[in-house]
């Protein structure tokens, strides 16, 4: 995958809506190897276009396409391979199992795409500063360092794309600077597109372009 594009979208929530958005009733392009910024304020469908991306919702018009593949026509087998070899979500829930410990919660993915040694985990937990966490169960973290679980999670895997949604929302500028780092030497690695969204705290990247909700 090369290419994520827009075309005509819009959730069905605002249909009725008068919308002035720089990506909702647009023709956008996503290139691979760039990275892009989402902002927006709170109900203007950032988290709805994270999962439009990942086909968890199919609740709007207009097409999503990757290359020149309409997602809603993708069968279900097809988007297994997507979401294990070329995108990567980050979701702003998380969705972290809090009965498991950090590292079975990492290993629950990379288990299934093989992508990370063990030791390479460890490292980037070491990185970000939560070694000391790799048998905690997640029940007993705080929102910040499940964050900072979630997001090694999510490199766990080959992609084309990375999407991250709301990454840094509850850790410090210390922190965020070692996130930042971390997706971008690995999105570097994979030649891959970042995408981020935001409410106003961004991670600090680089960015090809920004786009307003």
């Amino acid at each position: 995958m090369n290419k994520i594009s827009f075309h005509n979208l819009l959730p069905d929530v605002f249909k009725d809506e008068t919308i002035l958005s720089d990506i909702w009733q647009k023709d956008i392009s996503l290139q691979k190897g760039e990275n892009y910024l989402v902002k927006s304020v709170s109900g203007k469908g950032k988290s709805s276009l994270c999962s439009f991306l990942f086909g968890y919702r199919t609740d709007y018009s207009g097409k999503i396409c990757f290359d020149d593949k309409e997602t809603k026509r993708m069968t279900p087998v097809q988007w297994d391979k997507i979401r294990k070899d070329e995108l990567s979500l980050l979701f702003q829930e998380l969705r972290l199992f809090p009965e498991l410990t950090v590292l079975e919660n990492i290993q629950i993915k990379n288990n299934l795409t093989g992508f990370k040694t063990e030791q390479q985990i460890r490292v980037m937990l070491q990185y970000l500063g939560i070694e000391n966490k790799v048998n905690e169960k997640i029940a007993k973290m705080s929102w910040g360092q499940q964050q900072r679980v979630a997001i090694i999670r999510s490199l766990c895997q080959p992609f084309n794309f990375l999407v991250l949604d709301e990454p840094i929302s509850h850790l410090d500028d210390e922190n965020a600077l070692l996130i930042a780092k971390l997706v971008q030497d690995e999105a570097k690695a994979q030649g891959a597109g970042v995408v981020v969204t935001s409410i106003g705290k961004n991670l600090p990247l680089t960015y090809t372009q920004t786009f307003a909700l």
